[in-house]
């Protein structure tokens, strides 16, 4: 069966020159540069998976991500794409791109049959369906198994009514087949890095917490369910394998949820040599100090929190269920392995004042995470904040389908005056905000903790390097190449700072060549060969003038917009069946040309609040 599975615009986005659409499918009036994040722009790992598990199958599948296409490039693309069925990511943030694009594809395939999921079409399947008569079924949560059985009900001929685990229509309006139980056993699923190019990994499902403004439990029903270690390993290898920059996002919803599963497979990616770096996602009250240093030997650079308020009393009105010295003690245990700290904070939660604000603020002050970034509260479908909502009637569900914001940021319960300082102050403090960095004492006493581990050594590097003690951050940064650094371009681009520093041009081209050749993709090596060229270009050495060139190694990935992980260049063979997909025309992976791309890292992006005052349908 031919199956195309697609990550839709956010709306119709208009191209270059041409006038805003006038039907009101354009971006939302209060729309402004910056407000689609990252995060957005990658392709939902849900989608891999099910191609993963089609591929597996033995069917045609396309998995192709259109979220930052024009929308003549997107109808383009649909009428030349002749797949039998069409499967499409929802998210509020996207909800009305989806309905846009399913038009679309019944527009140019009327006999396809089209069929949506993910977390905003969960909840609102019903609704869905009644709104958008060109969507034919919605899955609801977990996906794979619904997903194989319509394949297989359709490459047959048969009804694809009543599936288990849908949400259908029929003469009489829309119906509700039987649930579909949850996947018990993980391992069964096809892993999509067999198949696909991602720096995003998940291994495993469901959070047994349940706080108030989450939808995890709507999506993957309750409690958690884990990958085996064995099959988490081997996924791993196989992302590693077709990675060029070895770093790696964990995005499990509670990725330490189960210690002793993370020990084994921090002592798994030891036992098997696995070279790359990662980050996680977690709760504070699920870490402890062996489990932490497994974590750092096995690779773990950066932990990111999900902290939300320095208030007890916000924590506990929004059942987050941890204290705040269960937060000091998780920041601390992870600064003393020499882990990256990143809280995810909110603010608007239920009983948001300007006190509690203020003791937020005091918190960060004297906690001091490397990182922090705040976002708003977003009143999310499914979540025990929308149904409270509704309850309370000061936000109806017909709002996602009649107004055009992109997602429904408003605070809980808050005055319109701390509404007001709380805008006013994200204004000034948008988006990740670096914090916190150690020094070269306290790297002395990580790398002393840690041993001879060449994370250590490039992180006192670069303190060293910070501190202009040029002999001892060459010292550290050669340790970490000789031990085998997953970056070896971001330790060659230090040794390049560190000869123009000393005025070795010769040395700084050496050590930029050898980046280029052996791990090039890193944006701030990008743009200091960038400066270089330009610096040379200008005649920069004979008239004497400054070179600046930053050293450092954040954990930040770099990808060009490389279909299917992001919106990049169709194949020129996308629409052909018959072929196998090639990959995309993009640029040299070698710096001496330059790279366009984008800067990916998983962030939770702030927009400001709208005002609360919501009319009620």
């Amino acid at each position: 069966m031919r199956i195309a599975l697609l990550y839709p615009p956010p709306w119709k986005i208009s191209g270059p020159g041409e006038a805003a659409d006038e039907a009101g499918n354009g971006p939302p009036s209060d729309y402004e540069a910056g407000d689609l994040d990252a995060d957005f722009f990658q392709t939902p790992y849900g989608l891999f998976s099910l191609g993963a598990q089609a591929l597996r199958a033995g069917h045609q599948v396309k998995v192709l991500n259109l979220s930052a296409f024009t929308w003549a490039k997107v109808e383009q693309v649909i009428a030349s794409l002749d797949a039998e069925l069409f499967g499409m990511s929802c998210w509020t943030s996207n909800r009305r791109g989806v309905a846009l694009l399913a038009e679309a594809i019944k527009r140019f395939h009327p006999a396809a049959h089209v069929l949506i999921g993910g977390p905003h079409a969960t909840p609102l399947g019903r609704e869905m369906l009644e709104h958008y008569p060109a969507i034919d079924s919605v899955s609801i949560g977990e996906s794979e198994d619904t997903f194989m059985e319509l394949v297989a009900r359709l490459e047959a001929g048969s009804d694809p009514r009543g599936i288990p685990g849908t949400l259908y229509r029929d003469v009489s309006g829309v119906k509700a087949a039987p649930a579909r139980a949850s996947i018990h056993d993980l391992d069964t699923l096809a892993s999509p890095h067999e198949y696909f190019d991602t720096h995003i990994v998940m291994t495993s499902r469901g959070c047994p917490w349940q706080c108030t403004f989450c939808g995890a439990e709507t999506t993957w029903g309750r409690g958690f369910r884990g990958q085996s270690v064995p099959y988490v390993l081997d996924a791993l290898e196989k992302a590693i394998a077709r990675l060029s920059v070895k770093m790696v996002q964990v995005k499990d919803d509670t990725f330490t949820t189960n210690k002793k599963r993370v020990l084994e497979l921090c002592q798994g990616i030891r036992g098997r040599k696995l070279q790359f770096l990662w980050s996680c996602d977690t709760r504070v009250d699920v870490l402890s100090d062996d489990l932490l240093r497994e974590m750092r030997l096995a690779g773990c650079q950066r932990l990111s929190l999900g902290v939300e308020t320095g208030s007890p009393r916000i924590l506990h009105n929004i059942n987050k269920r941890i204290t705040i010295e269960k937060i000091e003690a998780a920041a601390a245990m992870a600064k003393r392995v020499g882990i990256q700290v990143r809280f995810y904070m909110m603010l608007g939660n239920r009983g948001e004042t300007a006190d509690t604000f203020r003791e937020t603020l005091a918190f960060l002050a004297r906690v001091k995470p490397h990182q922090y970034i705040f976002s708003c509260l977003t009143i999310y479908p499914g979540t025990e904040d929308f149904q409270q909502a509704e309850r309370e009637k000061w936000l109806d569900r017909e709002l996602y389908f009649n107004q055009d914001f992109q997602e429904l940021k408003v605070p809980f319960d808050a005055s319109e005056e701390v509404t007001v300082l709380m805008n006013d102050w994200f204004a000034k403090n948008k988006g990740l905000q670096d914090y916190y960095r150690e020094g070269v004492a306290e790297y002395h006493d990580i790398l002393a903790n840690l041993g001879d581990y060449h994370a250590a050594h490039l992180d006192l590097g670069g303190a060293y390097f910070r501190a202009q003690d040029l002999e001892q951050a060459e010292h550290h940064v050669r340790r970490a190449l000789a031990l085998g650094t997953p970056v070896p371009g971001l330790a060659l681009n230090y040794l390049a700072c560190i000869a123009y520093a000393r005025r070795d041009i010769s040395g700084m081209q050496d050590h930029f060549l050898a980046a280029a050749r052996l791990d090039p993709q890193h944006l701030v090596l990008i743009e200091n060969v960038q400066a270089a060229r330009a610096w040379f270009k200008a005649g920069g050495l004979e008239r004497g003038l400054p070179l600046h060139l930053v050293g450092k190694h954040d954990f930040q990935l770099f990808e060009r917009t490389a279909q299917p992980a992001l919106p990049g260049p169709l194949p020129d063979d996308y629409a052909a069946w018959n072929a196998p997909l090639s990959p995309p025309r993009r640029a040299d992976h070698g710096l001496r040309e330059g790279l366009t791309g984008s800067v990916v890292d998983q962030q939770r992006q702030p927009i400001n609040f709208r005002s609360r005052r919501l009319p009620v349908l």
